[in-house]
């Protein structure tokens, strides 16, 4: 067991473990922590707690310190450069006549790197943009090419559904999505319904997932035989989450009937005659 403490260093974004080295924190204060990138800044998310070694990514780095007014300063005119930054980037990226979209630009908390995100179709040879960057801005440039999703997790804008989107407002990691989750749950597969902001398909269907997969595995099937109340049957329609479904019956005018999934049982398939309508089963004798 390790005591740390879980630092962000974004409003949505992983919670990283760091050794608190015998201080005590609380949720929301300010931190400089120690990372591979150098020191950075960042909100405390966890307070101090302990953990299984194997939840820990070694070597575990340490707190430097809470972070005080200077450093606050210094967040704020790195955020000042950041926009300066953008601006100017994006002024050589029409020079150079790239094919690519700046998404965001971002200072480590020492200025000792400059981080530039962006999205692009394909390949981008970027190494002249870089080496006019690295002469204007006189630092270590880094040019990142990311994906729509986080594209659309730094930006930010609403859903489908009229709020703000996920990434953005709560989910920390993207969870993988498939096509295979909008037919289980029984969705159109029309690109333009079950696609997010970003084009790719919603993270929502992620999130009842599971309890749709529990249904399937426990709700017979369309064409399945099951025992009803009333006889015999075939499944021809099935009310997934309110476990209803629709039963046409072996009788002769073969009726529909609706029945709760916990009154059914499963039933073999139907015995036939020479004309091949379905026998009477009678009770067996033994000869």
């Amino acid at each position: 067991m390790a005591e740390v403490i879980g630092v962000r260093f974004k409003d949505i974004g992983k919670v990283y473990y760091f050794d608190p080295v015998g201080e005590q924190f609380e949720v929301g204060e300010q931190v400089i922590v120690e990372t591979a990138r150098g020191l950075e800044c960042g909100f405390v998310a966890t307070a101090n707690r302990e953990v299984e070694d194997s939840q820990i990514v070694k070597p575990l780095k340490k707190v430097i310190r809470r972070a005080t007014h200077k450093d606050l300063l210094q967040l704020e005119k790195n955020q000042e450069r950041q926009r300066y930054a953008m601006e100017q980037c994006q002024k050589k990226i029409e020079e150079h006549k790239l094919d690519m979209k700046l998404v965001d630009v971002e200072y480590t908390f020492d200025g000792a790197k400059i981080l530039f995100y962006f999205t692009s179709e394909g390949r981008v040879d970027f190494r002249a943009l870089v080496k006019d960057l690295a002469a204007m801005f006189r630092t270590r440039i880094e040019l990142r090419q990311i994906g729509v999703r986080d594209e659309a997790k730094m930006m930010g804008g609403l859903g489908i559904c009229g709020r703000v989107l996920c990434c953005k407002s709560f989910l920390g990691d993207f969870q993988p999505v498939s096509i295979k989750m909008a037919k289980e749950q029984g969705l159109s597969l029309n690109p333009s319904k079950i696609s997010g902001t970003c084009g790719r398909l919603m993270c929502c269907l992620k999130y009842e997932q599971e309890a749709y997969e529990h249904l399937v595995a426990t709700t017979p099937k369309v064409g399945h035989r099951v025992l009803t109340p009333d006889g015999p049957g075939q499944v021809v329609e099935v009310g997934l989450l309110k476990g209803m479904l629709k039963v046409r019956l072996d009788e002769e005018d073969a009726s529909i009937g609706i029945y709760h999934k916990s009154a059914l049982k499963s039933a073999p398939p139907p015995r036939t005659g020479r004309e091949g309508r379905s026998a009477k089963v009678g009770p067996v004798v033994e000869p």
